[in-house]
Formats: structure tokens, C-alpha cells, sequence
């Protein structure tokens, strides 16, 4: 069996057995084929700046164009500029339904702010028609807040209906979707500017911003790293300390060649790379990991 094969083996085997973490990047958006909202950093970033003036320099840089929204138009303008853009629903792909139908991933990480991955676990069911089948009611969600709003909060549970909860509820899910730079649903949660980064890249050395849940699911389990980059700075931060205290093995669906940055870093941090299109794996998962 050649690498590549026992590499779509093992991940099959580690999401089958519920020993993966799926960590779903914004590229993941590409899998739709007429996907609805801004689906990469630079794309949010030219949206920013077709509703506000923004200086020519930031114009495609995301954080420094939120930043400027914020500090000129006020933070109320720029969480109404990206509810606008995220406000679209974004249907799941057949790989976020295939996820979203196995309780027995503890964790799902959605690094971006549409509702895809949202809406996956809402339409999720366990079992067939046949059978009696249910829809999921066993998960709920974790967001990062921006210290800007929630000052002293770094992050909010909610439940499968979309009320938030207390962290003790958190203890009795199944599964859980964090999503650690928050999302548009349910509550408009976001870190995006320059400002939110700081005051959470400030804290996350020492894991202050990432729920102690989080902490201990992603023990011993190995990551999957799906519709992510790591040519950006903001991105190998986040994906290092999520991962933080995890297995000593993950993977990385990535065709093509990497960036000398992606390279030294997927090294460091014992990360294979899966050289296939996302679309190929999605097709090659679904023959086998299909829900009976």
C-alpha cells in the first residue's frame, strides 16, 4: 500500500473511530459551487472596503480594513458589515453533512464565520428512514467573543436551538463545533479586527481564550485539517495552540506544493500533508464513511 493510500486509511479509520478532530479552514467554502459569501480573508476584505472607504494600503488586508471600520465607523457599522456579508445561508457540503452524521467526533473546529458547518448539524440525522431516524439534538456550538463587546468573556456556549448556555451544559454534548473567531449565527459573534487579535493572541499562550472543553477533547486525538492554509501568520497561530497538548500526528487535505512557511511549520508540528483536492477527498470519504 503506497503512502498515499494508507494516509486516506488511517484518517478513515481515526474519524470512524471518533480519534480525529475535523478543523475546517474557509476553503471549505470552495466545495460549493455558487457559494454565497465571502469564502477567503482578502475576498472579506474587499467587501469591507466596498461599503466603507478604507484606505488603498488595507484595502485587501481583512484585519487592518476591519480595523479602520472600527476605529472611523464604529464597531456597531463593522458587525452589521459582516452580518451583511455572512447573511446569505450557506448550504453544507456533502463532506460537512458526512461529518456532522458521526457522534462520534467529539469536536469539530470551524475557522471561519459562515454558517455552513452550522447548518450541517442542524440537518443532521442519526439512523435511516428505515430504522427511525432522529435528527441531532446531542451538540452545541462554542464561539470566540471579541473582547471589544464582551469585555472579560473570551468565549459563549449555545445549544442545538441557538439559546446560549452555561459551560456545565456543554459537559452533556456529543458533539461540539467551536468555532473560535466566531460565526454569524446565532449571535453575531466576530473577531476580525486588528484590535480583537491582539487582546486574544495576548492571552492564548496561555490558553486563556480557549475553553478548558476544548482543551480536553482535543487530548490524545490527531487533527484534520481541512480548507486551510498556513501562509498566514493568524492562521498558524490559531491552529497551534487549538492543537496545543494533542496527539503527535495529523493531517492537512492540500494539493499542490507548499509555502516554505507552510512546510516548516506542518514540520514542526507533525503534520502530513494529504496531497488531494478537496473535492477528490470529499468523493473518496463519502464511498466509505457514509452514514448506513
Amino acid at each position: 500500500m503506497d503512502k498515499f493510500a494508507t494516509q486516506l486509511q488511517e484518517i478513515r479509520t481515526a474519524l470512524a473511530e471518533g480519534a480525529a478532530i475535523a478543523y475546517l479552514g474557509p476553503g471549505v467554502l470552495g466545495l460549493n459551487d455558487a457559494c454565497p459569501v465571502p469564502d477567503a480573508p482578502d475576498k472579506l476584505a474587499v467587501f469591507l472596503s466596498s461599503r466603507v472607504s478604507v484606505p488603498h494600503k488595507v484595502r485587501q488586508r481583512l484585519t487592518a480594513a476591519a480595523q479602520f471600520v472600527e476605529n472611523f465607523k464604529h464597531r456597531k457599522t463593522l458587525v452589521s458589515l459582516m452580518q451583511e456579508a455572512f447573511a446569505a445561508r450557506v448550504e453544507p457540503a456533502p463532506l460537512q453533512r458526512m461529518l456532522a452524521a458521526m457522534p462520534q467526533l467529539r469536536l469539530i473546529v470551524s475557522a471561519w464565520y459562515d454558517d455552513a458547518m452550522h447548518n450541517a448539524m442542524h440537518s443532521a440525522v442519526l439512523g435511516t428512514a428505515d430504522n427511525g431516524a432522529t435528527a441531532r439534538s446531542d451538540w452545541g456550538q462554542v464561539q470566540g467573543l471579541s473582547q471589544s463587546e464582551h469585555f472579560g468573556t473570551w468565549y459563549q456556549c449555545y445549544d442545538a436551538a441557538g439559546n446560549a448556555v452555561g459551560e456545565e451544559a456543554a459537559d452533556g454534548w456529543k458533539t461540539v463545533l467551536y468555532q473560535p473567531i466566531g460565526a454569524s449565527l446565532p449571535a453575531a459573534n466576530y473577531l476580525v479586527s486588528d484590535t480583537d487579535y491582539v487582546e486574544v493572541l495576548t492571552e492564548i499562550d496561555i490558553q486563556t481564550p480557549i475553553p478548558p472543553l476544548v482543551q480536553f477533547l482535543r487530548r490524545e486525538r490527531h487533527f484534520l485539517f481541512l480548507g486551510c492554509r498556513f501562509n498566514d501568520q493568524l492562521q498558524r497561530t490559531f491552529a497551534r495552540q487549538i492543537m496545543k497538548r494533542s496527539s503527535d500526528r495529523h493531517w492537512a487535505v492540500m494539493q499542490g506544493p507548499l509555502s516554505r512557511n507552510e512546510q516548516r511549520f506542518m514540520a514542526e508540528y507533525a503534520i502530513e500533508q494529504v496531497d488531494i483536492s478537496l473535492l477528490d477527498f470529499q468523493a473518496v470519504m463519502g464511498q466509505t464513511l457514509a452514514p448506513a
